[in-house]
């Protein structure tokens, strides 16, 4: 007996510690909200959710917050990586900054953007891309299923990702954003948008914004060979760049510049927040000011003679001579560790496990005085332009000119050895023929050697309906450039009838170069602390990215056939034949009658003769002598049917006449 009670403790002991460790790794969805004043009187919304689940190993199949699609897609097409954005706009670099992370991560090109990592054979890579893309346009409605063409993805090496072999990359610059594929986007979040930080998302708050961008990152870890604990994770994001109203007050100018609007979350997405999501591990709502705002903030207080202790208050409280918070914060994290001598940024952190639709948030921010600043930039702004004239040859060129960043970090780091290093990933449709072995590079206006800039190339030439061209180069530039143009050379080819999209006078787009500096990453560190451990949001604010930047989506026009001349032969041969064939039918139906008509006449001539017969024999029954009726209509009918045939036999020559002539001139031509 005490055997078994042995064992039975045993087997309990067992239970309870798999069911502590299955509690241990369990699905956790956090979400949170990023509110960034800029410089340009807008207001940077940006929207993050987390969503993570452990190993299918440890945890099984059957998930209760994460989404059952994306966890289909991984498994189905062995996805280790993915990246997937909807973009309306185009991101300013120069007014809403490129030197942090959420530029740098966040700011994607116009229209469609997917690229993927699979764990595959290397000859089964493009039947899955094939496959995830169709599996994505009916999850998201959209025609991503566009991208399954080989003319319409690439395979980069080194230069988009340090990640080589099973990478796929594809855009569709002219894709649409719309509702349509932001209600798909919601529905994979454990609240969807009817509570939480996504009941916030109002439809005409957010597509009548500057820029507005939606984003799914994931990253699985289910097909490694060595045991991992992150599972799958996926990760949502919004960003908007929106303009506030000015909220009941009067719009002030002072000499210079336009003051900022005071703004809040009712004036920006016209509903107040109602509390957390009850499946939210986290829910948190920031303000983040940045390192130049902060500076100008600085001056500003000591311009108005205050004390040190005075001009540094907005540090830790929420009310200085600059702004004003409506509400106080809960937490304020301050920014350690910057190396480019500027004042540090500052987030302030509310909590909404404090409020509820009884009790909702609707923080705002007022504006106290006229600010001036800007944001951090990328080293170099790149921007790309089209050269050349006329339908049959052009060239593209890349303009890279360094920015205020640029230029205060270059004197400070100048010296002989001091080399920048440039990244250039850039995908160009088969129909634009480029000649890389035209590539020229010029710094400061002189034509350089490649030799002496170019570190490292990659060039896969485009296949014609088979494949696009793919160009990646490795530039090393000076500390102190002050311009480089890069310039390449193309013929633009020509397209079948069929090939032409219905808007082939509009042009043809060329999809967004990508311009990065791996020298340079952009990461926010803030005060060591446990709890930052727990927002997934500053955790990815303190990770080194890379700082990349898209160049402009060019529009190629190509040389197009007149598509009204097949129109025209269509009209006028339908014309021809509807009056052939109509004067036929016309004829043919006015013959019958006529024949109708004779018909009936013979039929009178009969009952006249009867009649006749009819009115002698009652005469002489009568002994009375015969007078003849009034004369019959049947000579006139019978004359006048004569004519009318004779005139439907000249119409039917006139038209068989035409229809020969007509046969005659078309075998001419």
């Amino acid at each position: 007996m005490a055997h078994l009670r042995s064992i039975i403790v045993f087997f309990l002991l067992l239970f309870a510690s798999n069911s502590i460790g299955k509690e241990e790794q369990d699905e956790e969805f956090s979400e949170e909200l990023l509110l960034r004043p800029l410089p340009d009187r807008k207001v940077l919304a940006h929207f993050h959710f987390d969503t993570r689940v452990p190993p299918t190993d440890t945890y099984g199949h059957h998930h209760h917050l994460f989404p059952k699609a994306i966890y289909q897609l991984v498994h189905k097409f062995r996805v280790r990586e993915m990246e997937l954005s909807f973009t309306q706009g185009r991101w300013n670099y120069e007014r809403w900054g490129g030197y942090d992370p959420i530029s740098s991560s966040n700011a994607k090109p116009p229209g469609v953007e997917l690229w993927a990592v699979f764990d595959v054979p290397h000859h089964q890579i493009d039947a899955s891309w094939k496959n995830l893309t169709h599996a994505l346009s009916g999850l998201f409605c959209a025609s991503i299923n566009f991208l399954e063409s080989s003319t319409t993805y690439s395979a980069p090496e080194w230069a988009f990702r340090p990640v080589s072999g099973n990478l796929r990359y594809g855009t569709l610059p002219r894709e649409a954003v719309c509702t349509e594929n932001l209600t798909p986007w919601l529905k994979l979040l454990p609240c969807r948008d009817k509570a939480g930080i996504s009941a916030l998302m109002d439809r005409p708050s957010i597509y009548r914004g500057y820029y507005h961008s939606q984003r799914l990152h994931l990253t699985s870890s289910e097909f490694d060979s060595v045991s991992s604990n992150s599972g799958i994770v996926l990760e949502q994001t919004l960003t908007i760049v929106l303009q506030p109203s000015t909220m009941g007050t009067d719009v002030t100018y002072s000499s210079g510049p336009m003051s900022q609007p005071s703004w809040s979350l009712s004036s920006l997405f016209g509903r107040k927040l109602g509390g957390r999501c009850v499946l939210a591990k986290s829910s948190n709502v920031y303000v983040q000011l940045e390192q130049r705002l902060v500076s100008a903030l600085t001056e500003l207080c000591y311009k108005n003679e205050r004390s040190v202790d005075e001009s540094l208050s907005f540090e830790v409280s929420w009310s200085n001579p600059g702004f004003e918070l409506s509400v106080s914060p809960d937490l304020v994290f301050k920014e350690v560790c910057n190396l480019n001598k500027e004042s540090p940024s500052i987030l302030y952190q509310y909590s909404m496990e404090n409020y509820s639709y009884s009790k909702p948030f609707d923080l705002g921010f007022w504006w106290k005085s006229t600010v001036v600043w800007s944001c951090p930039e990328a080293p170099l702004h790149a921007s790309r332009f089209l050269m050349g004239s006329g339908n049959e040859r052009g060239a593209i060129a890349i303009s890279l000119k360094p920015t205020v960043r640029g230029n205060s970090v270059q004197s400070a780091d100048i010296n002989e050895g001091c080399r920048l290093r440039v990244d250039v990933f850039q995908v160009v449709p088969w129909y634009v023929k480029v000649y890389y072995h035209t590539l020229q590079v010029y710094v400061e206006e002189h034509l350089q050697s490649g030799k002496d800039i170019i570190e490292k190339m990659h060039v896969s030439p485009s296949e014609d309906k088979v494949s696009p061209g793919l160009m990646e180069m490795t530039l090393r530039f000076p500390c102190g450039v002050r311009s480089a143009v890069i310039t390449i050379e193309f013929d633009k080819g020509f397209l079948h009838i069929d090939e032409y999209p219905p808007d082939a006078n509009q042009g043809f787009d060329i999809p967004s170069a990508v311009v990065s500096f791996p020298d340079n990453q952009a990461s926010m560190h803030f005060v060591e602390d446990n709890s930052l451990n727990q927002t997934p949001l500053l955790s990815k604010l303190q990770e080194r990215r890379t700082v990349l930047s898209y160049t402009e989506v060019l529009l190629v026009p190509l040389t197009t056939p007149d598509f009204s001349m097949p129109y025209n032969v269509i009209t006028i041969t339908c014309t021809v034949f509807a009056l052939y064939f109509g004067s036929l039918l016309n004829v043919l139906r006015r013959r019958v009658g006529e024949e109708e008509r004779l018909l009936k006449s013979k039929a009178a001539k009969k009952t006249d003769r009867l009649r006749l017969m009819l009115s002698k024999l009652f005469a002489k029954l009568r002994g009375k002598p015969w007078e003849p009726p009034p004369s019959s209509q049947s000579q006139p009918l019978y004359s006048s049917s004569s004519l009318i045939s004779s005139k439907l036999i000249i119409k039917v020559l006139l038209v068989v006449a035409l229809a020969v002539g007509w046969q005659y001139i078309l075998n001419d031509t």
